[in-house]
């Protein structure tokens, strides 16, 4: 809370007007980051296709915020408001579709979060960050064609 109130130019007590503690501060911050996620632009043409627009979605916003990510993983307690909201949806839509909805769901949040995090190895360079994308999209394709209908 000192670095940020200190880059922000701020006294560390003045941010605890608008956020609890720093469980809160990560909350907010996914939340504000993470909302982009959920939004859709229309109706998907099917589960699977709506799994794969969020999953996207998500890794994108884990690549452009990696360090947010690492922080929500140190600190389990500030896993809730858009991210819990996430990790539904998917769960939702995965026991739509297979009847090892929790054992997908895992599988395919830990590989957004695993090529989301390698994006930052291509900060920089956007020959290499679309690569990764596109690696990202191909892999994520071929574990949605594993889904086994319930």
């Amino acid at each position: 809370m000192r670095a940020l109130a200190t880059r922000l130019g701020v006294t560390p007590m003045s941010l605890y007007h608008h956020v609890e503690d720093r469980t809160g501060l990560l909350r907010a911050l996914s939340d504000r980051v993470y909302a982009e996620v959920l939004e859709t632009t229309g109706r998907p043409a099917d589960h699977r296709a709506e799994i794969r627009a969020i999953l996207t979605r998500y890794h994108n916003a884990v690549g452009r915020h990696p360090q947010l990510t690492l922080a929500i993983f140190a600190e389990p307690e500030a896993f809730a408001g858009v991210s819990r909201q996430i990790t539904d949806r998917l769960t939702s839509l995965l026991a739509e579709i297979t009847a090892e909805h929790i054992l997908w769901r895992d599988v395919l949040v830990d590989h957004a979060h695993g090529s989301g995090l390698a994006l930052t190895t291509a900060r920089g360079d956007q020959k290499q960050a679309e690569s990764v994308r596109e690696q990202y999209q191909h892999a994520l394709d071929r574990l949605l064609d594993q889904l086994v209908e319930p």
